[in-house]
């Protein structure tokens, strides 16, 4: 490919395209070509007839090993050498879409029998660097395309949600129209290829579309107006609805299905007159993801993916109780229900209006540092992070974003369970600390999960649960500071 909204990119340049990906890590690891090559061999012989290879080489490694995973099923773990390269061989595989995740980044694959598949990717800008290589290179690097596409579709339709409906519902239909189109030649060039994988690249192609179409009343009403009510659209603007399946739970991890399911969902909440911030949206939601949800495991990560969203983007200690039980009452999962659980006791502990405790926490020359000295006589916006459920990617940009937007305020960091190795390399080393095991600030971080305080200069919280990724902390900030 890629795709484009403007005009169409014929098949020709797409395998172009391709053909540079696979040159490229021709030229940059020689190891992985003999790995090609040794592949390659050992497929033609009668005893290796049923191993697919999976391997590639990690470029600016986070861990020392990767891992596949067969529908959130971990299917096997392929260790780093010396050079960062890996090498892996699969028994008897069942054809059909897989993942595997390094470190905190995943990244989906479609595998066959006998394939013999390379991965190259620098961790430093993951999806935009991946590229495969191998039998089965070029329905995986098509696929990851899309991926790519479909990220940049985001701006795009920011623009896009401006406009009226009908408008709106057009300019989607000339997309889908230009991505129905490549599919069609790519279908026309590629006979061979399994009906499966044509319907997971028909999935990658145009349900990240729909996708938006379903959030369109949503974010149309934002846009225009935040006080708006829920913007009216007739029935043939959702003509998407009869092309595609919500029964395909084998699948739901799959970035393009989830995320339409998810926005369906979603739309049909609001649509029966729930404002998305309020308490009675996220009972609802979560009362229609238990009864269209056929999947158990599916189910209960959405539920849990849900319930979490949601109490973040409050961004406050103002709990919903009903949201929680309900959420309670939903779930099957006992692992889930111990972590909402200690993320509802958490939220019952330093509020606003409270003074801060002191507590101790260790900078990384491994010395304890009081908290009441280093907040001090200023605004401070205290944020407690984990890599297990935030990258220290986003929490560097966000961080660096909001110093800019609030210069008067001192932001500080600090990592869960640290050891004094980790931080966050975007940020001012001075600024971050870690809480080592005796600490008192383990008494509201029972969940591990992140967590905000807002501080204002004579030590009065005036947020006991704020949220960096929340559009909310803007205005809870700039309150701080005016009060």
């Amino acid at each position: 490919m890629p795709l484009t909204t403007k005009r169409k990119i014929d098949s020709y340049f797409c395998l172009l395209k391709m053909r540079l990906r696979l040159n490229m890590i021709e030229r940059f690891s020689k190891l992985i070509a003999i790995f090609t090559i040794t592949v390659f061999m050992s497929c033609t012989g009668a005893t290796e007839k049923d191993i697919t290879y999976f391997g590639g080489k990690i470029i600016n490694p986070k861990c020392d090993h990767v891992i596949l995973y067969d529908n959130e099923v971990v299917l096997d773990t392929f260790y780093l050498n010396q050079n960062d390269v890996f090498l892996g061989e699969i028994p008897a595989l069942n054809e059909g879409l897989y993942y595997f995740k390094h470190g905190n980044e995943h990244q989906y694959i479609y595998l066959e029998p006998q394939d013999s598949l390379l991965v190259r990717l620098n961790t430093w800008d993951f999806d935009e660097s991946l590229v495969f290589s191998g039998k089965g290179a070029e329905r995986n690097n098509l696929l990851i395309d899309c991926f790519l596409e479909s990220e940049k579709d985001d701006k795009l339709f920011y623009k896009l949600y401006k406009l009226p409906p009908n408008e709106f519902r057009n300019k989607v239909d000339s997309i889908e129209e230009t991505r129905l189109a490549t599919y069609d030649e790519f279908d026309k060039k590629n006979p061979e290829e399994s009906d499966n994988y044509k319907d997971i690249l028909k999935i990658a192609l145009t349900y990240p579309l729909y996708s938006k179409v379903e959030n369109y009343p949503m974010a149309h009403s934002a846009i225009k107006d935040e006080n708006e009510a829920h913007t009216e659209v007739n029935a043939s603007f959702y003509s998407h609805r009869s092309k595609v399946s919500l029964d395909k739970d084998s699948i739901m991890y799959f970035y393009a299905y989830r995320d339409f399911v998810l926005s369906h969902l979603y739309n049909k909440v609001n649509t029966a007159g729930h404002d998305l911030d309020s308490d009675e949206f996220t009972v609802s939601l979560l009362k229609t993801i238990a009864n269209e949800v056929n999947n158990e495991y599916t189910r209960n990560a959405v539920l849990r993916q849900t319930m979490i969203g949601h109490f973040y983007r409050k961004s406050s200690c103002n709990v919903n109780k009903d949201a929680f039980n309900t959420y309670l009452k939903l779930s099957s999962n006992d692992s889930d229900k111990r972590l909402i659980k200690s993320l509802l006791n958490d939220s019952k502990k330093l509020h606003k209006g409270k003074k801060i405790y002191n507590f101790k926490v260790k900078d990384y020359n491994k010395t304890d540092r009081s908290i009441k000295t280093l907040i001090k006589g200023k605004n401070v916006v205290l944020f407690f992070w984990n890599p297990d459920y935030v990258s220290r990617e986003y929490v560097g940009a966000r961080v660096k974003y909001l110093s800019r937007e609030f210069p008067s305020v001192k932001f500080i960091g600090v990592k869960i369970d640290g050891d004094g190795k980790d931080r966050i390399k975007q940020l001012d080393i001075k600024t971050q600390y870690y809480v080592s095991p005796n600490s008192k600030a383990n008494e509201f971080l029972s969940s591990k999960m992140p967590r905000t305080l807002l501080i204002n200069k004579k030590g009065i919280i005036t947020n006991g649960y704020a949220a960096l990724s929340s559009r909310n902390i803007y205005g809870q900030i700039d309150k701080m500071i005016k009060n």
